[in-house]
């Protein structure tokens, strides 16, 4: 079985040049330069406007949208917002009751959180001591 190979082909710079050049007098469209020169691939040109920074060529893309899909994106990021910020409020809640137990636990000598993979005394107000 033969197998036909993709022809692959490679402008030169010059050549690159005299197209943005033709576009930027306005004598050819994007399109028009594709069909006139057999430039295969539909972003070629494209990626040489950038390349050589000549994207005023470019066309803007514009998105269009119904007036119900501004409000959701609008409420949309309003609940972000707010979820972010009680989040941010949680956070600072568990670490001020973090530190009212460590204080409490340093002031009456007891321990107040259980230590993972440590006996608890059977009397939880008084604090094990360790052996000597």
């Amino acid at each position: 079985m033969e197998r036909q190979g993709k022809q692959i082909n490679y402008y030169s710079e010059a050549f690159k040049q005299k197209i943005i050049s033709e576009l930027e007098s306005g004598k050819l469209s994007i399109e028009q330069a594709r069909r006139i020169y057999n430039i295969g691939g539909s972003s070629t040109i494209q990626k040489w406007i950038k390349k050589y920074g000549k994207n005023h060529l470019l066309g803007k893309i514009v998105r269009i949208e119904m007036p119900e899909e501004v409000s959701e994106l609008k409420k949309l990021k309003k609940q972000k917002a707010e979820l972010e910020s009680a989040l941010a409020k949680a956070h600072l809640k568990i670490l001020s009751l973090e530190s009212i137990i460590e204080t409490a636990e340093e002031e009456l000598e007891i321990e107040l959180k259980k230590s993972s993979g440590k006996k608890q005394s059977s009397n939880p107000l008084k604090k094990e001591k360790p052996d000597q």
